[in-house]
């Protein structure tokens, strides 16, 4: 008789080889950079295998996560590091389930959310901050080039758009343009995130000179040809953000606290302003059109949310069109919308006031860490975080993406890498959670 142990042995040293070889370097990075490329390009993978090919990725894609972070489990230390206000989100969407109005839908938007969270740990967990940074700017500049190089083929050189993608081929007249996102705020949120990438990339001599000038070439172009007036305003924002960290950063140490003080009192005086000069500062910049398309459909939410505004009608995350509320919710001109155009009326109507709460609390945690460690550490690669954050809040009061896919999954990172540094946990006599990153691969 054929022994089973025998049978068995090959295939137990097959999975622990394979198990092994996913929680190498060279491996780790190459899936941080697919993970990357699937997540900020998923308009373009639907349109071209659609949903269930997309789905199939995703899952494949946690999987191989998985089995990378199994093999280097002895190499981390998660312990500590989970930050509660992330979780008392995540698990106040899967309880939202209970009081949904569409239970199914809700099982599926919970676990489509979770799925990207759990990519987000892989990259906070599995790679440091250098290799998470270094990998998003090699996806950024695969999505970039490639937008760009569609754009010219549709815009100039076949003068033809290309629906399937989303590309009106409006380049001949200066744009806006869409690329591989489909819209012009998405590419626009894309270039905004390159340029800040690509920048800390150069700082951190993670690519070589050309390689940063060229890469920024591309971001600003795409940046300009965008004619995103929501990211126009990011980007101002981000200016200013940036220019103010330097000087905190080169600032003595006994004198942080006083800057950080007046920093925030000027950003509450400039923000009171920008809102009593809102209708010229949006005229300036193009984006009356846009308020416009917003405030309509806002104003539709609006009716709909005191009907279950504690606990809301519950999470779908992309919304389904086919599904009351959302299939009543129309955009200006009276087309189906997959968002609610703003992160603040989208979460309050899927997940009420309480989910409300808990997202604005989880992302004032991330980016007072992540600020507060970007201020103090000599690493410049702590500046991509904060400011990630500030491009993600920022565009939070005009778009949804923070509620989905690859922007969650940034927002997972971001705030597992703050709370790293900055977790009261750590403070605990308890817990010593020893080290977070790995040994830097090239």
């Amino acid at each position: 008789m054929t022994n089973p142990g025998a049978q068995r042995d090959p295939l137990r040293r097959y999975l622990s080889a394979w198990i092994g070889f996913s929680a190498g370097g060279f491996f780790s990075q190459a899936l941080s950079v697919a993970i990357l490329l699937y997540a900020l390009g998923l308009h373009t993978v639907r349109a071209l295998i659609g949903w269930p090919g997309s789905i199939a990725v995703l899952s494949s894609l946690v999987v191989l996560a998985g089995l990378s972070l199994f093999g280097a489990r002895h190499r981390i230390e998660w312990r500590g590091i989970l930050p509660v206000s992330l979780l008392a989100l995540f698990a106040f969407l899967a309880a939202s389930t209970f009081w949904s109005q569409y239970t199914w839908v809700t099982i599926g938007g919970v676990l489509y959310a979770l799925a990207f969270a759990a990519l987000g740990m892989f990259l906070a967990l599995g790679r440091d901050l250098v290799q998470v940074i270094r990998a998003t700017g090699d996806a950024l500049r695969i999505l970039l080039t490639v937008s760009l190089s569609l754009e010219v083929l549709s815009g100039l050189l076949i003068d033809t758009p290309i629906p399937f993608l989303g590309i009106e081929g409006n380049l001949w007249k200066g744009g806006p343009i869409q690329g591989v996102a489909g819209t012009r705020n998405l590419l626009g949120f894309l270039a905004a995130l390159a340029l800040i990438t690509f920048a800390v990339e150069w700082l951190t001599r993670s690519v070589t000179q050309g390689t940063a000038i060229a890469s920024g070439v591309v971001a600003v172009l795409c940046l300009v040809f965008a004619s995103s007036p929501v990211t126009s305003i990011a980007v101002l924002v981000l200016v200013v953000a940036a220019i103010a960290l330097r000087s905190i950063r080169r600032a003595p140490k006994e004198r942080k606290p006083v800057l950080q003080g007046v920093l925030l009192a000027l950003v509450l005086i400039g923000g009171f302003l920008a809102y009593l000069g809102r209708d010229r500062l949006l005229a300036a910049i193009g984006a009356t059109s846009d308020v416009r398309a917003r405030l309509s459909l806002w104003t539709e939410i609006r009716t709909l949310i005191p009907l279950h505004s504690i606990a809301g009608w519950g999470f779908t995350g992309p919304w389904q069109s086919d599904v009351f509320p959302f299939s009543i919710l129309r955009v200006a001109d009276g087309a189906p919308s997959d968002s609610g155009l703003g992160a603040f009326y989208d979460t309050w109507l899927q997940i009420g006031l309480v989910g409300l709460l808990i997202l604005i609390a989880a992302g004032g945690l991330a980016f007072l860490r992540s600020w507060l460690t970007a201020s103090d550490h000599p690493i410049v690669a702590y500046v991509w975080p904060s400011l990630v954050l500030v491009l993600i809040g920022v565009t939070a009061f005009a778009e949804s993406y923070v509620l989905a896919e690859g922007t969650l999954m940034l927002f997972v990172t971001i705030a597992t890498i703050s709370a790293r540094k900055r977790s009261w946990r750590l403070r605990l006599p308890h817990f010593d959670t020893g080290s977070t990153e790995l040994p830097r691969s090239r």
